[in-house]
C-alpha cells in the first residue's frame, strides 16, 4: 500500500495513506492450521481452561460459540496445531474486563491477538508466563501508565509485538532491546512524554519499526544505533519529535525498503549514502528543518516515491531522478516526486518521466528555472502537475494536452508566455487549472472538461469575448479572470451556471449592460465586476441572490438608481464607487458599515447625514417673494390658525379609526397560550416598535414589552416577514411552538404564547435582565426531554441570564426534534453561527445530537480563554486555532484568558480547557454526549448542594482526551482549501486515518469535490455500515479491505474517477443491499 500526499494550496494540507506492512504471520507460526481437537485429558484441560476465561470476561455474546458441546479446536477463534490450541484471536470483541492470569495456562500459545477491544489498566505483566508466545498483539484498546522496565521477561521467543493506539505513557524501557527474536515492533500513537531506548538497535533480527504519531515525545535525536539494524526493511517515526541530523550510518540499513521521518525538527543535509540504498523504494522526509542539496550520485533504483518537500533543501535536482538509465527496463520507475516548498533551483531535468509511469509531479515553491519537461505524462498515469511559485518560463509542453489522466495543473505564480494548448481545456478527468500571474495570451475556450471546477487565469493577457458557450461550463465552481484583456458584452448564458460561488472578472475591458435576467447563480458568494466599462442600470434581480455576500461593482459606467432590492442582501463588502449612479441610497446601506461604497458618484444622495462624503437628500426652498412685513404677519397667523384646527381635527379621526383598526385587528389574530399571565393581545401590539427594538438575528426582530404598570415586561419575537411566510420560516416558526410549547425546565426560557395573523407570527418569552451565558439546559433537550430536541444554534449570545443570572436556553429556531435514535435526520440548508457550526456541516446533511456537543464546546473555549467564536480571522474559529495551539503542544495556561490565570482553581480552568477540546473534536464520535459532559464538569467543579468541594483532574476525562489527540493529526490534515481572497475553493480528501482510531459506523461524503484515493482504513474496526461518497472526484482503485467489511449495507460510489478492477468480494458481502459504481472507469468481469 503506497502512502501518498499531494499539494494543492498550502504546505501543510497533506492527504496520507498508512502503510500495510508485510504480513508476520508467516514467520511466526509456518504450519498454524486448524485441526481436529483429540479429546484427551489435555484437551478438556485445554476446553475447562477458556470457559474459565469466558466466565472471567462477563460471558460476552461474541463468544457464544465457546461451549462444552463443542471442542476448541472448532471455536472460530481459536486455531490448533496437531490438536493442541496454539493461537487465540479476539480482535474486536468489545471486551472491558482485564486480561486474566490463567490465559497462559495455555502452555502451547504462540500466538495472542486483543486488539480493538477495551482492555483496561497497566502493561499486563501476568503475559510474563506464556513462555512460547511469538505473536502479541494489544493495539487499539485502554491501557495506560509505562511499559515495564522488565517487559524482556515477556517470552524470548517473541518475534511480534503491537501496543499501539493506546495510552501507554512514560520512557519506552531499554528491556525492549532485549527480546533478542524480535521482528515487528509497532508503538504508534500513544502518550509517550518520555525518550526511546538506543537499545532498540541491538534488536539484530528487526525487520519493522513503527513509532509514529507520538508527539509528547522528548526532543531527540535518531540513536546511531539505529544503523545497524541490518535486516529492517521498514521504518517509520512520523509526529515523534525528533531533532538533530539522520545518522550518516543509514548507510548500513541495506535491507530498507521504507523510510518515513516526516514531520519532525530534523535539520542538516540529508546523508549522501541515504540514495544509495539498493533496495529503498520510498522516501518521505517532508515537513522537517533539512538544508543542504539532494545527494548525488542515486543508485537506489527501486525508488518509486520521493517526498522531500517542506524542508530548507537548496541547489539544483540531480539529473539522475529524470534520466535513469533506458537500459535498466526490468526496474520499477519513479512515480510520485515531491520536493515542493523548498529553495531549489536550477533547470527540471528534461527527461522526467521519460523512463517512468510518473503519477505525481510536485515542485512548487523553489526556485526553479527553464521549461517543464516535455515528457511528463509519457506514461499516461500523470494525475497532477504542481508548479507553480517559481520562476518556470517557456511555452507549455503539448503533450499536456493529451495527457487524460490529469486531474489538476497548478502553473500560477511563474512566466509562463504564449497560449495554452487547446487541448488542455477539455482534458476528460480534469478538474482544476490554475494559471494566474503568467504571461499567457489568446481567447477564451468554447468548451471545457466535463468535471472542471476551478478555473483560475487571473493577471494574464487574455483577450477576446466570453464564449456565448459558456452556460455549457456547468461544473465550474471557481471562475477568476481578473486583470485580463477580455472585452465585449456579459453573455446572459454566464448566469446559468448553477454551481458556480466565485467570479471574479474585474480588470478587464468588458462593456454593455449587465444582463437584466439571472438564469441559475443560486449559490454564488462573490461577484467582482470592478475596473471595467460596464454601463446601464445595475439589475434589481442581484438581490434576489440568496447567498451573496461580496459585490463589487466599482469603476464602471453604471447609472441609475440602486436598487431597493440590493438591500435584502446579508452583504459582508459592497462597492459601487466611482460610477454614474443617482438617487437615493437605499435606506439599508445608510450606515458608516458602507461609508466608502459609494464614493464618486456625485448624483447619489443619503436621506440621513451619517455617510462621509456623500451629499444629504433635502429640497431646496425657493426665495419668498418682495411682500410686506403685514401681510407676511397675516399669512404667519393665518397658517398657524389652520394648522392647529388641522391637527385637532386629523386627532380625534386618527384616534377614532385607530380604535376601529385595532378591535379588527384584535379579531384578526389568534392567540395560544402555554403558560398563565396577566396581559392582553393588545399590550403585545401597541407595544412593537422601534423604541422597544433590543435586538434582532438571523429569522426576526425581538423587542422588549411592558406589559403593565408594575414594571413587569416580555420578549417578543417578531419572524421576517413581508406577507405571508414562505415555507422556510414557517416551518421555523412551528418548530419553535411545537419545541417550547411542550417542554418545562428550569433552564430552558418560558414561551408564554405565540399571536399569529396570516401575515405576521409573534412568540411571547418570559424576559431575561441579564444578557447571555451559561450551560445546563442542553442535556435536557438532548436526554430527558420527549421527543429529543436537537438545537443547532448553542452559542453565547442564545444563553440567556435572568436576574439572579441563572442560565437559561433560548432561541429554538432552528431546533430540530428526533423522534427516535435510528431514525435518518437531515437538514435542507445549513444553520447555525460561523464558529460554533460542527465541522460536519460542511459534508452530511445528517443530524445528532453531537452538533450541539460541538457548539457547547465551543462556548466553553470562550468562558475560559476570553476570546470570541470567530476572532481570530474571517477563515478561522476559535476551536480550529485552540486545536492548533494543543497541537503544537503549548502550555494550557497559555490559552487561558488573562484575568482568570490567577493560582485559585486554575486545575478547574485547565479542565473546563480540555473539555472544550474535546467537545469540539473534528468527529462526532469523538465528543462525548452532554450527560457526559455533565458528569465532568461535575467532576470538575462543586457539587450543588454540597460544603466540600470535589476537585477534578485531567484524569477524570483521561480516555476522551485520549481520543481527541488520536484525531489531532487527522485534523490537521483534512483542512478547507480557502484563496487568496477566502473564497470556498475546494477540499482536501479525509484523512487516510479515518476509522483508524474509531468505532466508524458511517461515511458520507457525497456531493463535493474530494480528490485522493478512498481512505483505506474505513471499516478497520468492522462497524462500517455504509460508504457513502458518491459526486466527487475521486479516483484510484477501490480498497480491497472493503472486501472484508461484512457489516457494510450501503457501498456508493458513483459518479467518481474510481479505476480499475471491482474487488471481487464485494459482491459476496452478507449484509449488503445497496452497491452503485456507475460513472467510473472500473473495468473486469462481474
Amino acid at each position: 500500500m503506497k502512502k501518498e500526499k499531494t499539494q494543492i494550496h498550502e504546505d501543510d494540507q497533506t492527504t496520507l495513506t498508512l502503510p500495510t506492512p508485510p504480513s508476520p504471520l508467516p514467520l511466526l507460526s509456518p504450519h498454524s492450521h486448524a485441526l481436529s481437537c483429540n479429546f484427551t485429558t489435555p484437551g478438556n484441560q485445554t476446553q475447562t481452561i477458556l470457559l474459565t476465561i469466558k466466565q472471567q470476561w462477563g460471558n460476552p455474546p461474541q463468544l457464544s460459540s465457546w461451549s462444552t458441546s463443542s471442542p476448541p479446536c472448532s471455536w472460530p477463534e481459536i486455531t490448533c496445531t496437531s490438536g493442541v490450541v496454539t493461537g487465540v484471536n479476539l480482535t474486536n470483541y468489545d471486551i472491558t474486563e482485564p486480561i486474566p492470569l490463567s490465559i497462559c495456562d495455555l502452555k502451547n500459545l504462540t500466538l495472542l491477538d486483543l486488539s480493538f477491544n477495551y482492555f483496561p489498566g497497566n502493561f499486563p505483566t501476568v503475559l510474563y508466563n506464556c513462555s512460547n508466545l511469538r505473536y502479541l498483539d494489544l493495539s487499539q484498546n485502554y491501557f495506560v501508565g509505562p511499559i515495564p522496565s522488565d517487559v524482556d521477561l515477556l517470552s524470548s521467543s517473541l518475534r511480534y509485538i503491537d501496543v499501539g493506539a493506546n495510552n501507554f505513557s512514560s520512557d519506552i524501557p531499554p528491556a525492549i532491546g532485549r527480546l533478542p527474536e524480535l521482528r515487528f515492533l509497532k508503538l504508534y500513537s500513544n502518550q509517550f512524554n518520555g525518550s526511546f531506548p538506543a537499545e532498540i538497535g541491538n534488536l539484530s533480527n528487526l525487520e519493522y519499526l513503527s513509532m509514529p504519531y507520538n508527539p509528547l515525545f522528548a526532543p531527540a535525536k535518531i540513536p546511531p544505533e539505529f544503523g545497524k539494524l541490518k535486516k529492517l526493511t521498514f521504518l517509520w517515526i512520523t509526529f515523534a519529535n525528533l531533532i538533530g541530523e539522520i545518522p550518516t550510518n543509514f548507510s548500513g540499513l541495506s535491507s530498507l525498503e521504507y523510510l518515513d521521518l516526516s514531520y519532525n525538527d530534523l535539520e542538516g543535509p540529508i546523508p549522501k549514502a541515504l540514495f544509495q540504498l539498493q533496495n529503498l523504494s520510498v522516501v518521505y522526509l517532508y515537513k522537517n528543518r533539512l538544508s543542504g542539496g539532494i545527494p548525488t550520485p542515486i543508485e537506489s533504483l527501486n525508488l518509486t516515491e520521493i517526498d522531500l518537500s517542506a524542508n530548507n533543501l537548496s541547489g539544483s535536482i540531480s539529473e539522475d531522478f529524470g534520466e535513469i538509465p533506458a537500459s535498466i527496463g526490468l526496474l520499477p520507475a519513479l512515480k510520485n516526486f515531491r520536493v515542493f516548498s523548498n529553495q531549489l533551483n536550477g533547470t527540471l531535468p528534461p527527461e522526467m518521466g521519460l523512463h517512468s509511469d510518473l503519477e505525481d509531479f510536485e515542485v512548487s515553491d523553489n526556485l526553479f528555472t527553464g521549461a517543464l519537461p516535455e515528457n511528463l505524462c509519457f506514461g499516461q498515469r500523470l494525475t497532477g502537475v504542481v508548479a507553480f511559485s517559481n520562476n518556470l518560463a517557456g511555452e507549455v509542453p503539448e503533450s499536456l494536452a493529451n495527457c487524460v489522466s490529469v486531474r489538476t495543473i497548478q502553473l500560477y505564480d511563474d512566466n509562463f508566455p504564449g497560449e495554452i494548448p487547446a487541448g488542455i481545456y477539455t482534458l476528460f478527468n480534469l478538474s482544476s487549472l490554475m494559471i494566474s500571474n503568467n504571461s499567457f495570451t489568446g481567447n477564451l475556450p468554447s468548451e471545457l472538461a466535463w468535471n472542471l471546477s476551478r478555473l483560475e487565469i487571473n493577471n494574464n493577457k487574455f483577450s477576446g469575448q466570453i464564449p456565448s458557450a459558456v452556460s455549457s461550463w456547468v461544473r465550474l465552481v471557481v471562475f477568476m479572470a481578473s486583470n485580463n484583456q477580455l472585452s465585449g458584452e456579459i453573455p446572459v448564458g454566464l448566469t446559468n451556471l448553477p454551481q458556480l460561488i466565485t467570479l471574479n472578472l474585474d480588470g478587464n475591458s468588458l462593456t454593455g449592460n449587465f444582463p437584466m435576467t439571472i438564469l441559475s447563480w443560486e449559490n454564488l458568494n462573490a461577484l467582482n465586476l470592478s475596473r471595467n466599462r460596464l454601463s446601464g442600470p445595475i439589475p434589481a434581480v442581484i438581490g434576489t441572490l440568496p447567498d451573496l455576500l461580496n459585490l463589487d461593482f466599482s469603476e464602471n459606467q453604471f447609472s441609475g438608481q440602486i436598487p431597493a432590492e440590493l438591500g435584502q442582501l446579508r452583504l459582508t463588502t459592497l462597492n459601487l464607487l466611482s460610477n454614474q449612479l443617482s438617487g437615493q441610497i437605499p435606506s439599508a446601506f445608510d450606515n458608516l458599515a458602507y461609508d466608502t461604497s459609494f464614493l464618486n458618484n456625485p448624483n447619489l444622495c443619503a436621506t440621513t447625514p451619517i455617510l462621509p462624503n456623500v451629499r444629504f437628500c433635502s429640497s431646496k426652498t425657493r426665495k419668498s417673494d418682495n411682500l410686506s412685513p403685514k401681510i407676511l404677519a397675516l399669512i404667519l397667523v393665518f397658517a398657524v390658525l389652520l394648522f392647529f384646527f388641522t391637527a385637532l381635527l386629523t386627532f380625534f379621526i386618527v384616534r377614532d379609526y385607530r380604535r376601529k383598526k385595532l378591535k379588527r385587528n384584535l379579531a384578526a389574530w389568534k392567540l395560544t397560550s402555554f403558560q398563565r399571565f396577566n396581559f392582553a393581545k393588545a399590550n403585545i401590539l401597541v407595544g412593537l416598535t422601534e423604541n422597544n427594538l433590543i435586538g434582532s438575528g438571523g429569522s426576526g426582530k425581538i423587542y422588549r414589552v411592558a406589559v403593565n404598570n408594575s414594571g413587569d415586561y416580555v420578549a417578543v419575537k417578531k419572524i421576517w416577514t413581508k406577507g405571508k411566510l414562505d415555507n422556510k420560516l414557517e416551518k421555523q416558526f412551528s418548530a419553535e411552538v411545537d419545541i417550547l410549547g411542550t417542554i418545562r425546565h428550569c433552564n430552558i426560557v418560558k414561551l408564554l404564547c405565540c399571536i399569529s395573523s396570516e401575515d405576521s407570527k409573534l412568540l411571547v418569552y418570559e424576559y431575561m435582565e441579564n444578557q447571555s451565558l451559561d450551560k445546563v439546559c442542553v442535556i435536557y433537550v438532548h436526554h430527558d426531554c420527549t421527543p429529543r430536541i436537537i438545537h443547532r444554534d448553542v452559542k453565547s449570545s442564545n444563553i440567556l441570564l435572568d436576574y439572579e443570572f441563572k442560565a437559561r436556553m433560548a432561541d429554538f429556531g432552528l431546533a430540530k426534534i428526533l423522534a427516535k435514535r435510528d431514525e435518518l435526520n437531515t437538514m435542507s440548508a445549513v444553520v447555525g453561527s460561523f464558529g460554533y457550526m460542527a465541522p460536519e456541516y460542511a459534508y452530511t446533511t445528517k443530524v445528532n445530537e453531537k452538533i450541539d456537543v460541538y457548539s457547547f464546546g465551543v462556548v466553553l473555549l470562550e468562558l475560559v480563554t476570553g476570546r470570541e467564536a470567530n476572532d481570530e480571522d474571517e477563515h478561522t474559529s476559535l476551536a480550529e486555532w485552540e486545536w492548533r495551539q494543543h497541537g503544537e503542544g503549548n502550555p494550557v495556561i497559555d490559552a487561558l484568558d488573562g484575568y482568570i490565570k490567577e493560582p485559585l482553581n486554575l486545575e478547574e480552568k485547565s479542565s473546563v480547557f480540555k473539555l472544550g477540546l474535546i467537545c469540539t473534536s473534528t468527529l462526532p464520535s469523538s465528543r462525548p454526549s452532554m450527560k457526559e459532559v455533565l458528569q465532568m464538569l461535575r467532576r470538575i467543579g462543586p457539587v450543588e448542594g454540597s460544603e466540600v468541594k470535589k476537585v477534578g483532574t485531567e484524569y477524570d476525562v483521561a480516555p476522551l482526551l485520549a481520543s481527541a489527540n488520536k484525531y489531532l493529526s487527522s485534523y490537521m490534515r483534512s483542512k478547507k482549501v480557502v484563496d487568496e481572497d477566502g473564497d470556498y475553493v475546494d477540499w482536501i480528501v479525509s484523512p487516510p486515518e479515518m476509522g483508524l482510531h474509531s468505532n466508524l459506523e458511517a461515511f458520507e461524503v457525497c456531493d463535493n469535490l474530494f480528490t485522493g484515493a478512498l481512505p483505506e482504513n474505513l471499516c478497520f474496526r468492522r462497524r462500517l455500515t455504509q460508504v457513502v461518497v458518491f459526486s466527487n472526484n475521486l479516483a484510484g482503485e477501490v480498497p480491497e479491505s472493503l472486501v472484508n467489511c461484512v457489516t457494510l449495507r450501503t457501498i456508493q460510489l458513483h459518479n467518481n474517477n474510481f479505476s480499475g478492477e471491482i474487488p471481487v468480494g464485494l459482491f459476496n458481502l452478507p449484509q449488503l443491499k445497496i452497491l452503485n459504481l456507475a460513472g467510473n472507469s472500473l473495468t473486469g468481469e462481474l
